[in-house]
């Protein structure tokens, strides 16, 4: 006669439950939710050196061409401005040209001849417009006051408003933008544009309508002001051109003949 155990069921699963528990992993129990670190500040990043700042590389060229111009004002400097007029009569005696009066503006048919020609600028043409307007306000204004305080007579005589000179600070200007929006392209944009501008620098001088020190200054403050423009602009009307979305291409077929396709692509 045989004799049957039974064994109850929660017996077996007592027995069995370590090697389930060894098994199965357990999940680890949820973290409390981080509400402090939320409203902690951000890391504050390292504030980078002057020297290595974007005010200073704007300024620091323009403030020793404008700092050279002051030190060399009359009979002052090693090389004063009186040394340089009378070098230049000696060498140059009775010269005469207007080569200045239109060489100040090239460095602008420079820059519009290569984005006619597919060059693409820094900036779009609205902003380039915006920088190159805001340029021009502050050479002007800064080239009228400071004709109007220091009553500098003029080296011929002709007039008490000869530092700086107007000439050069726009020639100057209008090749810092050009160095600028087409530097990434090719230096060459740049090279050529201070080239025009200093030879208008020159010619100021030759025609005997500025002094060294005009000229010096002029430059300094031409470059500055094209700095400041460009530090200030934030690309505020920074859309698209409307050139991109919006074309025109000609067509031709036998049915219609020669024609123009508008093309419009929409904003996603």
């Amino acid at each position: 006669m045989k004799t049957r155990f039974a064994i109850p069921a929660t017996l077996l699963l007592s027995l069995a439950a370590p090697a389930l528990q060894a098994q199965i992993p357990v999940p680890p129990p949820n973290a409390a939710a981080d509400t402090i670190r939320k409203y902690q500040s951000p890391p504050q990043q390292p504030k980078q050196p002057f020297l290595k700042s974007k005010l200073f590389k704007a300024t620091v060229v323009p403030a020793v061409l404008i700092g050279y111009g002051i030190s060399t004002i009359n009979d002052n400097g090693f090389y004063s401005s009186y040394d340089a007029r009378r070098d230049i009569l000696k060498t140059f005696p009775g010269f005469h040209t207007k080569a200045d009066d239109y060489l100040q503006f090239v460095p602008y048919l420079e820059l519009g001849a290569t984005v006619l020609a597919g060059v693409e600028s820094r900036n779009d043409q609205l902003n380039l417009l915006l920088v190159i307007a805001k340029s021009e306000a502050i050479m002007l204004g800064t080239v009228y006051a400071l004709k109007t305080s220091t009553d500098i007579l003029r080296p011929d005589g002709s007039a008490n408003n000869a530092f700086p000179s107007g000439h050069t600070a726009q020639a100057f200007l209008a090749a810092s933008i050009v160095h600028t929006e087409l530097r990434d392209k090719s230096q060459w944009y740049g090279i050529g544009a201070y080239t025009i501008a200093s030879s208008v620098g020159a010619l100021r001088m030759l025609n005997n309508r500025h002094w060294q020190s005009d000229v010096f200054a002029g430059a300094g403050i031409g470059i500055l002001s094209a700095h400041l423009a460009y530090l200030t602009h934030r690309n505020r009307w920074g859309r698209k051109p409307i050139a991109r979305d919006v074309g025109l291409q000609p067509f031709w077929s036998p049915a219609s003949g020669a024609g123009l396709t508008f093309r419009w692509q929409p904003k996603h």
